[in-house]
């Protein structure tokens, strides 16, 4: 894409180029703007003060301003599937398989674009604001244009390129475009330029927006991974042109090197998305290669369980065919002593394709084909059900895993309450007032202060607007913290919105903006003498320690000592806190005229401040949260609640709702004391300490993301208790992003949640409420339900088919089913029954059973007997009817028939009364627990009732009009009562089959397990060996990395090419990597100093190098607590294995080469 925009500029004459560039009415052509973005810090500043002069310049180019921004902006343009009879069996036989195949496909279709629709909801939901004809408005992300001026804030997924205008303490993770883990600090002065997919991780501001779609930064890397085809004819195109123009050749080809070195840098970084930036396709990719997580529950137990079966099926139709044409040859030859004569050989072979078909038969239905569709229509009607239910899923698996869920770790914040905060008691000029207080007992200092201190800090597009609906609660916009301080300056009667005008955004001096590492914000002000006044707000327990003063009841400065701050706590802050409050410190400082002081030392700044007040604020707990706590509990999962709010409140709210019960034995614990106890002396986290803690831990307050990851990690790598974990997360903030990948479900909530969260998760809550996860409980273990059912039934009709067709042929020489019947069987049990039992609704009692569970196995006990005792019954009657059939209803037998024989009556009656004893045993499969009432609730599943009599209508036109294809003779009426009779002794059976205990049956094998305890300590367990923390690990799985990187290196070496064709001159040596701050780190590999990271091998390939890897470093020394990401110096030695690495055809010269000498 890069190519086309140069050479597009490259091969026109200048004449016809100025008017290609003013075309548009613009300033300044796409390609300059691109050529801008492509810049970073100091080079793109002088290239916007070169051309434009600074970025207003840049905005009146491009018609828009920085305040007013774009005018009424249009949209572009919108953009732009023998004898006469021989033929029919095979013709039928076609027949049925194109209609196997055309159900399947059409469900796969459906799924596809439900899926398809599923995702661009989502992306159709992604807005962002953009000021518009002055005012704020959010637009859709497609909607944006070159111009246009956008706000952007913490937590944001930045969709377009563009040039930062106004920036408050910006800071930006570009890994998912560098692959470099530290955050970029953006500013106007120093490095305006903002690209499209990073990630906004503290910090507000507003830029104008330069490049948008294929011309964006991000669009460009999808451009290259998808352009493969095009960019091949641009190669012949430009040959051509280059032959043309041999004078341009030189020039051209540096600008196209470059290009090129940018679009493999690019396109090899890809892959390398930031650890919350969780694209789908990565986790998608993921699923394939790891047995735990990313393959789901049920996924693995039934490739499992498929698999066995496969086999099975193989083995028994080969002995079938064998015994046929053993049984034939011996016959034939050796008895009748008859010889092969060169005229009979086509009838020989007739009998042996004969043999050869019943063979396929009996493959054919031992082969449960179904299953795959079963699963595909039971997951996505539930998902569309689940639609209904608030639950967008974005990982169809998803749903059912979390049928298996046992834990549930939660946000408080909006997920157990309403998120929509109230003052409900303050502290002021010396008093605790447990309601809002009368503004005349306040002092108008007091007063005036507490109204700027909150209308000036705290973001501007936080505001209370009226309510919608008369009589509604006023709409909170914005942060619900600050809301609720707005809300108490109304209350107050007072108006923050003249100060707001007063103190425009544009006139704010500094701004520290609020991340979960300050957990305050300040803003800086100038005052008119001169001087400035900063105004804080934050956690009470920060910000008071950071108070000198504090304003009595007259409204004048006391000194606020260290045990004056003491008694507040005890006397104020603690009862707020048992009430279940979060309490806000409102704070401010006077800096005088004169030297400025030095804003960037934070902490020098933030200090000696006065307070003001200390309010309480609180989030009532929504009304459904505690019946559906119940009900979680009552279900066999634990409900965790993981906050960032003090221990107090944390323990208030869970006890409202249910978390925490009095007489429990419960643990609740603030992130220090958590970390304190899972650490050893060295700082690194043991999964035995940590097995000690989580099983009886309730609440975890005051926890950073870093925590909610440990725990979340360490409760589904734990092997104690006899079952494994399966844990759910629910989070909001680009925080969470890490906990929600790493949960077997992440749940992101709809409104509230940032777009990182949204991005890692798989599903999506669309009203924010934990009731809607009970809802997600429900139907993901009516999916495992439905599979089982289907399972049940499905696997009745093999067993049952797969003998009659083996014992039949190897007796009678000829299956009693043939091979068209047996399809036509297939047909209705595969894609009917699974149709018919994966719809059934979920229904309350599913919530009164314990989980699952990851080892459970998909084929209880229960349903085994049911599919023996069932295959008992119905082989009994096949077999009675096969040897004296003829006989009871007085017809010719249908055995030993020559090969070319019209059907019979006698085999008919079989084929009949195996197809009636399914649909009756159909009615059977719904009740997989040894429930007596099978009828319960059928008529709330119209679609199964539909299916069973729509089944039983086509029955009864195969057997009166089917005729030669389908093998079959009509019947009489006396027939079909029979045939009906015995079917219906199905239900009977039934009931006899549920009066016998299972518990008794010990002889019965369970099926389809999942993975068992041993092969999963072996390869999860190694990781965890010496596990010092997240960013430890992904230092460890960077030198793994590297020795893979060196087996690929074949495919790799066009990238090293391309930066050893310009080994940044420019760029001074980059400091090395001492340590990794951040644990949402990527991998990266140094090769040598000088060289960027070069990212060798995508993310997905981590899992699978795991095992192999670490098994063979097993036994090397233990890695040096040196944190260079450099594999030589972490003391991991590589044994003989690797030294046999082959030989890369890169160049002596190449910085790999050398390398892997060095190795």
């Amino acid at each position: 894409m890069g190519d086309m925009a140069n050479s597009s500029v490259d091969f026109y004459p200048k004449s016809q180029r100025r008017e290609l560039n003013h075309a548009g009415g613009f300033g300044c052509t796409l390609a300059e703007l691109r050529s801008l973005m492509e810049l970073r810090g100091a080079e793109a500043l002088q290239k916007v003060q070169e051309t434009y002069t600074d970025v207003n310049g840049l905005c009146r180019r491009l018609k828009t301003s920085p305040t007013e921004a774009c005018g009424n902006v249009s949209a572009g343009a919108e953009d732009e599937g023998e004898a006469e009879a021989g033929w029919i069996e095979g013709a039928a036989i076609l027949l049925s398989v194109i209609c196997v195949v055309l159900v399947t496909a059409f469900n796969d279709w459906s799924k596809e674009k439900q899926f398809r629709g599923l995702q661009s909801r989502i992306e159709q939901e992604q807005k962002f604001t953009v000021i518009r004809n002055g005012q704020q408005v959010q637009i859709p992300v497609a909607e944006l244009v070159v111009g246009d001026i956008a706000q952007i804030k913490y937590g944001d997924l930045l969709p377009a390129d563009g040039v930062l205008i106004q920036g408050n303490d910006l800071k930006i993770d570009e890994s998912s475009l560098t692959g470099e883990s530290d955050h970029v600090r953006k500013s106007v002065d120093k490095d305006p330029m903002l690209l499209s997919g990073t990630h906004v991780m503290e910090g507000s501001g507003r830029m104008v927006i330069t490049a948008v779609g294929v011309n964006s930064q991000t669009g460009i890397i999808f451009t290259l991974l998808g352009a493969g085809g095009e960019e091949e004819e641009k190669k012949d195109k430009k040959g051509k042109k280059d032959r043309n123009k041999q004078q341009d050749g030189a020039v051209e080809n540096n600008q196209n090197k470059a290009k090129k070195q940018d679009g493999a840098v690019a396109m090899e970084m890809q892959p390398l998305k930031s650890a919350e930036g969780g694209e789908m396709e990565e986790r998608e990719k993921k699923k394939a290669s790891v047995p735990k997580k990313e393959k789901s529950v049920l996924q693995g137990k039934l490739t499992k369980l498929a698999v066995q079966i496969g086999k099975a099926g193989l083995v028994m139709s080969a002995i079938t065919v064998i015994i046929l044409v053993l049984y034939f040859v011996i016959e034939t030859f050796v008895i009748d002593g008859k010889t092969w004569l060169a005229e009979c050989t086509p009838v020989y072979v007739q009998y042996f394709v004969k043999f050869f078909i019943i063979g396929v038969t009996v493959l054919v239905v031992a082969v449960p084909e179904g299953l795959p569709l079963a699963v595909t229509i039971s997951l996505a009607y539930s998902v569309k059900k689940m639609m209904k239910d608030n639950n967008l899923v974005r990982h169809l698996d998803a749903c059912e895993t979390m049928g298996n869920a046992t834990a549930i770790c939660s946000d408080k914040t909006g997920t157990l309450t309403t998120n929509r905060m109230t003052v409900v008691q303050s502290y002021m000029g010396d008093t605790h007032y447990k309601e809002t207080p009368d503004p005349s007992n306040l002092t108008p200092k007091t007063l005036d202060l507490l109204v700027h201190a909150i209308a000036i800090n705290s973001a501007y597009t936080t505001k209370i607007l009226p309510p919608e609906k008369e009589g509604g609660l006023p709409r909170q916009v914005g942060n619900k913290t600050e809301c609720a301080l707005l809300g108490f300056v109304l209350d107050l009667r007072r108006d923050y919105q003249p100060v707001r005008e007063q103190i425009p955004e544009e006139k704010l001096y500094k701004v520290y903006t609020f991340n979960s590492v300050r957990k305050s914000m300040s803003t800086v002000t100038c005052m008119p003498d001169g001087g400035y006044r900063l105004f804080s707000k934050g956690a009470s327990e920060i910000v008071l320690k950071k108070c000198t003063n504090i304003l009595n009841s007259n409204g004048e400065l006391r000194s606020f000592r260290p045990r004056d701050r003491d008694e507040m706590v005890k006397k104020v802050i603690e009862p707020m806190a048992c009430d279940g409050l979060r309490t806000i410190c409102i704070a401010y400082r006077d800096f005088p005229a004169g030297k400025e002081p030095e804003w960037d030392n934070e902490n020098d700044i933030v200090i000696d401040l006065t307070c003001i007040a200390v309010v309480g604020i609180e989030d009532p707990v929504r009304p459904e949260v505690p019946e559906a706590i119940r009900k979680c509990q009552r279900a066999g999962i634990t409900v965790r609640m993981v906050t960032g709010d003090n221990i107090n409140t944390a323990r208030a709210i869970a006890a409202k709702c249910g978390i925490i019960q009095p007489g429990e034995d419960f643990l609740c614990l603030e992130g220090k004391e958590f970390n304190r106890r899972i650490r050893n002396e060295k700082g690194e986290i043991e999964q035995e300490r940590l097995d000690k803690i989580w099983p009886k831990l309730r609440v975890l307050a005051r926890s950073s993301p870093t925590d909610k990851h440990t725990l979340v990690k360490g409760i589904i790598d734990s092997t104690i208790g006899d079952q494994r974990q399966v844990v759910a997360v629910t989070g909001d903030g680009t925080n969470d992003g890490p906990a929600l990948k790493k949960a077997d479900v992440g749940f992101a909530m709809g409104i509230a949640g940032t777009d990182v969260a949204k991005e890692a998760s798989d599903i999506i809550l669309t009203d924010d409420n934990f009731s809607s996860i009970v809802k997600a409980v429900m139907w993901g273990r009516n999916v495992y339900d439905s599979i089982s059912k289907f399972l049940q039934f499905q696997l009745t009709v093999n067993v049952v088919a797969v003998i009659v067709a083996f014992t039949g042929a190897c007796i009678t020489q000829d299956s009693p089913l043939k091979a068209v019947q047996m399809l036509w069987v297939n047909l209705i049990m595969d894609t009917f029954a699974s149709l018919a039992l994966a719809t059934e609704p979920p229904t309350e009692a599913l919530l009164l059973r314990k989980p699952y569970g990851r080892n459970k196995p998909l084929i209880s006990r229960t349903m085994m007997k049911n599919i023996l005792g069932h295959a008992v019954y119905q082989l009994i009657i096949i077999f009675t009817l096969l040897f004296v059939g003829e006989i009871f209803f007085d017809i010719d037998s249908g055995r030993n028939a020559p090969l070319h024989s019209p059907p019979s009556e006698h085999y008919t009656i079989i084929f009949n009364t195996f197809v009636m004893m399914q649909l009756f045993n159909e009615i059977n499969a719904r009740k997989i627990h040894g429930e007596r009432n099978v009828f319960d609730g059928i008529f709330g599943n119209p679609i199964f009732c539909t299916i069973v009599l729509g089944t039983f209508g086509i029955q009864i036109m195969i057997v009166q009009f089917g005729g030669k294809p389908f093998s079959c003779s009509p019947l009489n009426s006396q027939q079909w009562l029979w045939c009906l009779f015995v079917g219906f002794g199905e239900l009977v059976w039934g009931q006899v089959i549920a009066t016998i205990p299972t518990s008794q049956l010990k002889c019965l094998k369970e099926a389809g397990h999942g993975p068992g305890k041993d092969e999963i300590t072996d390869e999860e367990m190694a990781e965890d060996e010496e596990e010092i923390d997240h960013a430890e690990r992904e230092l460890r799985r960077g030198q793994i990395l590297w020795f893979r990187g060196l087996n690929r290196i074949q495919t790799q070496i066009r990238v090293v090419k391309a930066f050893r064709s310009s080994l940044y001159e420019g760029l001074e040596k980059p400091d090395t990597k001492t340590s990794i701050h951040n644990f949402m780190t990527t991998p990266e590999f140094l090769i040598n100093d000088y060289i960027h990271n070069i990212p060798l091998i995508d993310d997905t390939d981590v899992e699978e190098s795991e095992g192999p890897l670490r098994r063979r470093f097993r036994a090397s020394p233990p890695p040096s607590p040196n944190k260079n990401n450099n594999a030589i110096d972490s003391g991991i030695y590589l044994s003989t294995d690797v030294s046999k690495t082959p030989t890369s055809s890169s160049s002596p010269v190449s910085p790999l080469h050398s390398m892997e000498t060095s190795l």
